[in-house]
């Protein structure tokens, strides 16, 4: 046999694996809203394997292999999940809701959230992101550099709320 019809059959069962999900360098802060979306997560996926592999030969097995990547991912996260809980409100710390205004009096409010519970639509903001960095720290009355790939923009931090 051709070694080029070996390496075919290689990449035909490699092409079905779908690809790892990466997990981020930075620490993995989360909200305890944000521990419980991974717990239920991770338990919604448990639920969809067992259900997929209890079908036998007629599970899609690519279904399969993609609800195991999800479930090594959400674990690892779950893992290493460190719970941050911001009472105090004299400076933005991870979980605040905070409100802050641009140079043109626009105000916006947002809460600083892990990276698995961001959800920019919504007014969550991973607190690694380059609004989270930029409000990270600061008081009410701070003036912040908010470092935008459009251009930087000085915000100030109007109010600061517990989560």
């Amino acid at each position: 046999m051709s070694r080029a019809f070996v390496n075919e059959d290689n990449a035909a069962a490699q092409a079905d694996q779908p690809v790892e999900r990466q997990i981020s360098a930075q620490p993995n802060y989360v909200t305890p809203t944000g521990l419980a979306q991974l717990q239920a997560r991770v338990a919604e996926l448990q639920q969809l394997h067992s259900q997929q592999t209890a079908q036998g030969e007629r599970a899609d097995k690519q279904r399969i292999a993609d609800i195991e990547r999800d479930l090594r991912y959400f674990n690892r996260r779950l893992q290493s999940a460190q719970v941050v809980t911001a009472n105090a409100t004299d400076q933005v710390r991870i979980g605040h809701w905070v409100t802050f205004a641009d140079e043109h009096g626009q105000a916006q409010r947002v809460q600083l959230v892990g990276e698995d519970q961001a959800d920019a639509a919504g007014g969550l903001i991973n607190w690694g992101s380059p609004l989270g960095r930029a409000l990270l720290g600061a008081k009410v009355g701070d003036e912040v550099t908010w470092q935008r790939p459009a251009g930087h923009l000085i915000i100030e931090v109007i109010e600061i709320n517990a989560g």
